[in-house]
């Protein structure tokens, strides 16, 4: 057989192939490999583990923060400022913000990479195979393709494996497959090659669970070809996805960009050639005005604020691990989330119990010393712990629990009726039978299992605590709810018992027949208490929940409409894996708005799930723990782990980790995210609005002749009056309503709802107020020469232009300040959003009105700053003007209302 041949093998459905097939197209025999064999193989195909990805230095994600437009620009205009302006100063409060922006953001996603290596973690140390012919332990990373591995209850599958020998063998695979019941193994060869893992029940997933019995299997694959492995790929190749956030800020930075490359051109031609301005004068000029003009505080203001976010997200229990997805959050759309664990506790529970031809739930009354109740209990192989907890199989515990909630002791239970032998569970029977003995010396035989094979094992029922024959109407009775339990996704079991005078046989068919029919019993992984209600909030936030699951069809679509995903009986909004698999990307992508549910899927179907929304012009947020869920997370715009279940690939591929496991705290994730947008708007809106009245009136003043402001005025106001409002506002509570409006969609940006056309009239009625002031100060000097009497005519000049500069400077700062309240909402009314509520924007005020009055009014720093004091009169103007503009936006605050804008 060639390399090539045998290289394409190893890619084969081998659960569709027999025994005797898997093991001649490995090249192996049942009794394993040779030691050189093995050796000769390991050195070909290499060691069984997964590749690591390459990692990131610290200095390559410092240099990454940079790629950023905004602060590229930031940087020009440092360079610029320092080299042609002289303007050090500036520069270096310039580069310390963008420094300080870029560590902040490597210190949040220091640990964005580690879903390869967590995988890596998660393979067993040692496996037990046999070579030689004889049993032995060797290390998991020497298995190769044809090894001959053993299992037994309490392993950690080692690779993937054809199984060939099984004993009662159960395997967990919910990492891989969503899955929350242990599947048990069976040896048949499965004819359709295209059946999901989840149905490969011929099949061992390398890092699955063996819960219960024992089994042999035949390595089929190891490392990167394993189903982990190809997880692990397809996280290291997913694409990473731009946040809505970045996508904003780009936008921003190319649009100020060019606004502020034509304003500075159009200054630097009018002055020469309408000013006769020297060009030297004007490129200094221009290019002041362009550094003035950009929102040097922005990048850092933008993270402040994300990084509060991340403060009030931890301490309501979702952990944000990368800055950005606390605004995504907030655009989200769609939440695809995993059933198990997820949206579901992750832990079997009974849920229906049928005695006396009634069906009761587990909160109804009915007698706990009932039959079923004790049958239940005996045919049981749970082991309790030292701690107290109960160790075995999911179903069995589920059964145990519930016997203990009922207030029967099953431990006191047999020391008075011990066990004394027992028929393990069979695929074939589909029965597990134990015996107690009983105290006056007989037998009590203890049955459960699937009701339709126990049922013909049966020829009489215990009704109201007396024996009597089975009649058809009872087996109808039986049928009937055992039918009806299935429909509400409930996995059934039945019980029956019988008791003998002498020990019997264990053989099933005398062991296990002529049996008295106890009950039946109906559990499920129930859906968390909090789930519910948190889809229906998601659904009046105009988010749509999607389930993502491996269980089956009928169980996901009953657990979907319990939670409100879905109607009753609406089945054509389920899908299942194998329907997908026969659909191209183009028809998922034109029909993926008919489907909320999706069961018995892949990891590479929650990809193209998510892929397809997302081709939709959606946001998508996916929640998942297993390892299953890793490259859906990866993939999506906002990945959300678990941080109780799940595992640390998931995690480590995650955005956001949850770490309660409460799917309800998305919706609170999802509300603060929304905030956090709308107070980065605002502040946005505060910034712009600023630096286009200083942009304004500075180019007005230039145009007209006038000497305004100062580049140090400039500075001063951008540092004092822009940093700690814009920090503040990002502290604002949510506006009300805010979950009840429809997600802002992908193409929204920061200057949506209103934004933009509040910044450009707020901009231009701060400019003109200060230029009104300065014009106002320089046609009407009656109160300052009546102030100074004997002055020369220069040197009353001088005084009255370094008074009409401070007031102009003054009221511009104090303007913005006084704006700041306007902006606590685009169109709701400030007295209606509380213009106090926010303490820390009261203090913040209250310092820049401090900061910009102590450099007026203290002698000393006025001569610094170049302005001078001012009498209450001219107190008066400016504190009048810069007041104004609170009465003129909430008058088109309420023309915009009354046009229907809220």
């Amino acid at each position: 057989m060639s390399e090539q041949q045998k290289q394409a093998q190893l890619h084969e459905a081998f659960y569709a192939k027999s025994v005797d097939e898997v093991t001649q197209a490995l090249d192996t025999t049942l009794d394993g490999l040779t030691s050189s064999e093995a050796k000769a193989r390991l050195a070909k195909f290499g060691p069984n583990e997964l590749e690591e990805g390459k990692k990131k230095s610290m200095l390559q994600k410092f240099i990454e923060q940079f790629k950023d437009l905004m602060i590229a620009v930031l940087l020009v205009a440092a360079i610029i400022s320092a080299v042609v302006s002289h303007e050090v100063v500036d520069s270096l409060i310039i580069l310390a913000v963008v420094i300080i922006n870029a560590i902040m953001g490597v210190v949040q996603e220091a640990k964005a990479e580690q879903a390869i290596e967590a995988l890596k973690q998660m393979s067993t140390p040692n496996a037990n195979i046999v070579r030689d012919g004889h049993p032995m332990t060797v290390k998991s990373d020497e298995l190769v393709p044809g090894d001959l591995v053993l299992l037994e209850a309490g392993d950690i599958v080692p690779a993937d494996m054809r199984l060939v020998e099984v004993s009662s063998l159960k395997i967990e695979e919910a990492a891989l497959t969503g899955e929350s019941v242990p599947v048990e193994k069976e040896l048949i060869v499965l004819e359709n090659a295209e059946v999901g893992i989840g149905d490969r029940v011929n099949m061992a997933y390398s890092n699955s669970n063996v819960t219960y019995g024992r089994g042999k299997g035949i390595v089929v694959n190891t490392g990167m070809d394993t189903e982990v492995g190809k997880i692990a790929g397809m996280l290291a190749q997913a694409d990473e996805t731009e946040t809505p956030l970045k996508r904003n800020l780009n936008e921003l930075g190319k649009f100020l960009t060019a606004a502020i490359v034509v304003i500075a051109v159009i200054m630097f031609f009018v002055g020469i050639f309408f000013n006769n301005t020297s060009w030297a004068d004007m490129l200094l000029t221009s290019i002041s005005l362009a550094v003035a003009a950009i929102p040097e505080g922005l990048p850092a203001i933008v993270t402040i604020i994300l990084a509060l976010g991340t403060q009030v997200m931890a301490k309501r229990n979702a952990m944000i691990r990368k800055l950005p997805a606390v605004e995504t959050l907030g655009a989200t759309d769609i939440i695809a989330s995993d059933k198990t664990g997820t949206l579901t506790l992750n832990q079997m529970t009974v849920e229906k119990l049928y005695v006396d031809n009634q069906q009761f739930a587990v909160h109804d009354e009915f007698a706990n010393d009932h039959m079923a109740i004790k049958v239940m209990n005996f045919a049981n192989d749970t082991k309790f712990s030292q701690e107290g907890t109960l160790i075995g199989d999911p179903t069995e515990t589920a059964l145990i629990q519930f016997g203990l909630d009922q207030g029967f002791d099953v431990k006191a239970a047999l020391v008075v009726e011990p066990r004394v032998a027992d028929l393990p569970f069979d695929s074939d029977r589909k029965l597990m039978s134990t015996v107690h003995q009983l105290a006056d010396g007989k037998y009590l035989v203890a049955v459960k299992g699937a009701p339709d094979v126990l049922l013909t094992r049966t020829t009489q029922i215990l009704m109201d605590g007396q024996v009597r024959p089975l009649q058809q109407a009872d087996k109808d009775n039986i049928l009937a709810n055992n039918k009806d339990m299935a429909q509400q996704a409930l996995r059934v079991l039945a019980m029956a018992y019988k008791i003998v005078d002498e020990m019997p046989e264990l053989v099933s068919e005398t062991l296990e027949n002529d049996l008295v029919f106890a009950g039946l019993v109906g559990m499920i992984d129930p859906e968390r208490a909090e789930a519910a209600h948190a889809v229906k909030v998601a659904k009046e936030a105009g988010i749509r929940p999607i389930m993502i699951t491996g269980d089956h069809r009928d169980t996901a679509e009953a657990i979907a409409a319990r939670l409100g995903i879905i109607k009753e009986k609406d089945d054509a909004a389920v899908l299942t894996g194998a329907e997908l698999n026969q659909m191209s990307d183009d028809e998922f992508a034109q029909k993926v708005t008919q489907y909320s549910v999706y069961a018995r899927v892949s990891p590479e179907h929650k990809v193209r799930i998510v892929k397809a929304w997302q081709k939709a012009g959606k946001v998508v947020a996916m929640t998942g723990d297993g390892v299953n869920d890793a490259p859906a997370l990866k993939q999506a715009d906002i990945g959300v782990g678990m941080g109780i279940t799940g595992t640390e690939v998931s995690k480590g591929a995650s955005d956001m980790v949850l770490a309660d496991d409460n799917f309800a705290t998305i919706v609170v994730a999802v509300e603060e995210g929304r905030k956090v947008f709308s107070n980065i708007q605002k502040a946005i809106q505060y910034l712009l609005a600023a630096n286009l009245g200083e942009v304004l009136t500075l180019f007005l003043a230039t145009l007209w002749g006038w000497d305004t402001l100062l580049p140090i005025h400039l500075l001063w106001i951008n540092l004092v009056t822009d940093t700690f409002p814009a920090i503040a506002l990002g502290m604002e509570p949510a506006e009300q309503g805010l979950m009840q409006h429809k997600p802002r969609g992908k193409n929204s940006n920061f200057f949506s709802g209103g934004v933009l056309s509040s910044i450009i009239y707020q901009g231009i009625l701060e400019a003109a107020s200060v230029l009104f002031v300065y014009w106002a100060a320089i046609q009407w000097p009656d109160h300052t020469a009546a102030n100074t009497p004997g002055m020369s005519a220069a040197a009353l000049s001088q005084l009255q232009h370094a008074d009409a500069l401070t007031m102009a400077f003054a009221t511009l700062g104090l303007m913005q300040l006084f704006h700041a309240f306007n902006v606590k909402s685009v169109h709701q009314s400030l007295f209606k959003v509380g213009a106090f509520k926010n303490r820390v924007f009261n203090w913040a005020i209250l310092l820049s009105f401090a900061l910009m009055m102590v450099i007026i009014v203290v002698p000393g720093l006025n001569d610094i700053f170049r302005v001078s004091h001012l009498d209450l009169y001219q107190w008066g103007i400016v504190l009048a003007s810069s007041f104004a503009i609170i009465p003129v936006v909430e008058i088109v605050k309420a023309i915009q209302r009354a046009m229907g804008k809220d």
